[in-house]
């Protein structure tokens, strides 16, 4: 994926003067959140100055294992994702939908409070971006938009970045979801040496540039500077493309989506989904740290005193053994059949529902699953020994 969405040649911007960006972003109104270190991981937090960036922090990622180490040398945007994204902001994990009030002999519905500020994230990488798009579809449907996700969705602005590392578990290149970010972003950067090349992607983004040049320097890009700002991610690309390793690096990982649709459903009683249900906790850790998967619950929260009560919307899992229960129980009893339901959804069903995989290659469900049990592996041990006729 090339950052063609940009609307402009890209700009130098010295690293410290990227303050002037998260400044001209809390002129305009928006609550600023970026990458930050946090409980030993890489989060999304809110940011006031540049030194609250992870610089000079790097991020080891394997199945089932995710180590922050310290190298100098880091940039501010070196790391890869971490366990947040941008789900965890437009659709949280706890929200009231709606709440109500005891009014005499009956009950009046209280008007919810909408967020203080527009929120503006820094650091999103292009498999988020194309994550965004998929929620978005989900929704921001027409005939049944949510109406919290599309107001928090309206003021979002986003400081894309265009990788130039990838952990062992990055696959976004298999899923044409990155490196390089791809449309969606109102600003994107990219990091070289002790400079950014930052371009605009939207005209909302153009108008934070020029609020941007009245507090610091920009200048512009040579076609060679162009060429070489964007090569980063092409470079990268190229390097997962070829899945050799390179020095401190271990190869990223790769998923064959050749007829993968079909793939799937034409094995649904493959042996292999026993075998990976032998090793599944059924903790659904993978589906909360994807930023894809929207499931969800709304449950009555009373309060003590009998005299408030709240509908709450909370994130549900198909791996819990409830999920989608219905009359005499949950129609997937088994690990085996939950951990299909799930793989199947986003790789293949998920291609009927919305024209498009539910997966962006981001590789947190690999990272974050606690045996480390791996998507693209469970794909190509099915394609191995393909059951259909």
């Amino acid at each position: 994926m090339s950052c063609s969405a940009a609307i402009g040649p890209p700009q130098w911007l010295a690293k410290p003067d990227f303050q002037a960006v998260i400044d001209a972003l809390v002129a305009a109104g928006h609550r600023v959140v970026g990458p930050r270190v946090a409980a030993g991981a890489i989060v999304l937090d809110d940011v006031a100055c540049v030194a609250d960036l992870p610089a000079g922090w790097l991020d080891d990622q394997d199945g089932g294992s995710y180590r922050l180490r310290r190298d100098e040398a880091a940039g501010c945007f070196d790391h890869v994702v971490g366990p947040h994204s941008l789900k965890n902001f437009l659709f949280p994990a706890r929200e009231p939908v709606a709440t109500f009030i005891r009014d005499g002999a009956g009950w009046r519905e209280q008007p919810l409070v909408p967020d203080p500020a527009p929120l503006a994230v820094l650091g999103v990488r292009g498999c988020d971006l194309a994550a965004l798009a998929i929620q978005d579809a989900v929704f921001l449907r027409a005939d049944v938009a949510d109406s919290t996700y599309r107001g928090r969705r309206a003021g979002l602005f986003i400081v894309a970045v265009n990788c130039r590392r990838a952990a062992a578990t990055c696959f976004c290149h298999s899923m044409q979801c990155g490196p390089a970010a791809g449309p969606g972003f109102d600003l994107a950067v990219t990091e070289i040496d002790d400079r950014f090349a930052i371009e605009a992607g939207t005209t909302k983004g153009a108008a934070l540039l020029a609020a941007v040049a009245t507090r610091a320097t920009l200048t512009p890009c040579t076609p060679a500077d162009t060429a070489a700002v964007r090569d980063v991610p092409q470079a990268l690309g190229r390097w997962m493309h070829s899945r050799q390793a390179m020095p401190g690096a271990a190869a990223p990982r790769s998923l064959d989506t050749t007829d993968i649709r079909d793939l799937l459903f034409g094995n649904l009683e493959h042996p292999h989904w026993a075998a990976i249900a032998d090793r599944c906790l059924a903790c659904g850790n993978c589906t909360l740290v994807c930023p894809t998967c929207f499931c969800h619950s709304v449950e009555d929260v009373p309060d003590l005193s009998g005299d408030r009560a709240t509908l709450e919307r909370r994130w549900a899992s198909c791996f819990t053994l409830d999920h989608a229960h219905m009359h005499g129980g949950g129609p997937r009893p088994t690990t085996a059949s939950r951990y299909r339901q799930w793989l199947t959804h986003k790789l293949a069903g998920w291609i009927d529902q919305f024209g498009t995989s539910g997966c962006t290659g981001c590789g947190r469900c690999i990272t974050w699953c606690p045996v480390g049990i791996d998507l693209t592996a469970e794909v190509a041990a099915i394609r191995a020994a393909d059951a259909r006729p």
